[in-house]
């Protein structure tokens, strides 16, 4: 078969593959560039969920469309991350759009001032807490879910961005996070 005298890591290679519609080849340039994808995504979105469709929106055109891919005008993942970051940008244009004209339909009622001094002082005191129960945390558990929580990056990246190996670091951020949430009293449903 002509996938296997592909170099598993080279994109461009398997997109020529994929294009004369080897799924055996899609599957491999599946598995070493949707992470990447991913996080792309997710960097544009902040939002995991609306970052998973748009992931598997990309991988769906790069699947219809690999016959366009052009080596000419640049590498096979610049156009996967071109196509990645068009079909990100448009999500957060069309959540924009929706959310405008439900604002235009609906304005939500004016808050009274003794409202937002109260959410004001709920949201203080949440972040205290949250702060102090992240000091509570080993260095590493702590890096991590604030590279991966609040920074937006996936477990791969932050395994990366520490020097950790990604059991490691997926390890790490579990036991961080079930520290967490015992210090915030966190009910969990059964």
């Amino acid at each position: 078969m002509g996938a296997d005298a592909t170099a598993p890591g080279d994109p461009a290679a398997l997109l020529r593959l994929v294009a004369r519609g080897d799924e055996d080849a899609f599957a491999r340039l599946y598995d070493l560039i949707s992470p990447r994808v991913f996080g792309l995504a997710r960097r544009v979105l902040r939002d995991p969920a609306q970052a998973e469709e748009v992931a598997q929106e990309v991988l769906v055109e790069v699947w219809r469309t690999a016959s366009r891919f052009d080596a000419g005008k640049g590498s096979a993942t610049a156009w996967i991350f071109t196509i990645t970051h068009r079909r990100a940008v448009d999500r957060v244009r069309a959540e924009q759009a929706a959310a405008d004209r439900v604002q235009k339909l609906a304005p939500p009622p004016a808050a009274t001032p003794a409202d937002e001094v109260a959410d004001e002082v709920d949201g203080r005191l949440e972040r205290q807490l949250v702060r102090r129960c992240l000091r509570t945390l080993t260095d590493l558990q702590r890096e991590a879910i604030t590279l991966a929580y609040y920074r937006g990056y996936t477990y791969r990246e932050v395994a990366q961005l520490l020097d950790a190996g990604l059991p490691t670091i997926k390890t790490r951020m579990r036991d961080g996070l079930i520290r967490l949430r015992d210090c915030l009293g966190v009910e969990v449903a059964r």
